[in-house]
């Protein structure tokens, strides 16, 4: 799916998808990453849903964003709240959808001008 780029100036915007890739700023990525509105793109070494570990979720700590969307791949499936735990107790929200439903979701936020980030799955 193609989306229309906003002109949300230097934000980062999904402005496309597909089963194995996303698109940032009409960037192309094929691997799983991490995306804030005013960050660099990060590279998200989790290529499955069953390799999750806390340590991946642990990355996001440090931009302490009000929310993150999990994009949990080709379907929804929730992480186990041990690997989530570290955000909780610094008062992150997580929630947790399909990728696609992840890709619009971070936009519509990200355009309200919310801190969010999104961990997107893209599994190999």
């Amino acid at each position: 799916m193609k989306l229309h780029q906003d002109s949300s100036g230097a934000l980062n915007t999904v402005t496309g998808y597909g089963a194995d890739y996303v698109e940032i700023n009409l960037e192309r990525h094929t691997g799983s990453i991490i995306v804030l509105p005013q960050e660099p793109v990060i590279a998200w070494p989790v290529s499955s849903f069953e390799a999750l570990a806390p340590e991946h979720f642990a990355l996001l700590i440090e931009p302490a964003p009000e929310v993150v969307i999990f994009g949990s791949g080709e379907r929804l499936r929730f992480p186990h709240p041990r690997l989530t735990s570290a955000l909780a107790a610094r008062r992150i929200g997580v929630e947790t959808m399909d990728f696609k439903a992840a890709c619009r979701t971070y936009n519509i936020l990200m355009a309200e001008g919310r801190k969010v980030a999104a961990a997107l799955l893209i599994e190999a």
